[in-house]
């Protein structure tokens, strides 16, 4: 996957992730759900792009970086 395709990626997830918040009278559960995914799922392709740009920046193949599961990734805020 190239930079721009996970930028795109990242920027429709981000327009789910706000129309989902900006929804009045609260979340049903399974939007609630959704929203957890997408939060997840946006650290995922962050992660994923960071990996890219440092591997470029270092001489290295941005084509060896991969996305990382989903238990590592969250575990970086902790």
């Amino acid at each position: 996957m190239e930079n721009d395709e996970i930028l795109d990626d990242i920027g429709a997830l981000v327009e789910e992730e706000r129309a989902l918040r900006q929804r009045t009278g609260g979340l049903l559960p399974e939007e609630r759900a959704r929203l957890a995914e997408l939060e997840v799922r946006l650290d995922q392709c962050w992660d994923l792009l960071r990996q890219r740009r440092a591997k470029a920046e270092f001489g290295e193949d941005p084509d060896t970086a991969t996305l990382r599961p989903a238990t590592e990734v969250e575990s970086y805020r902790n």
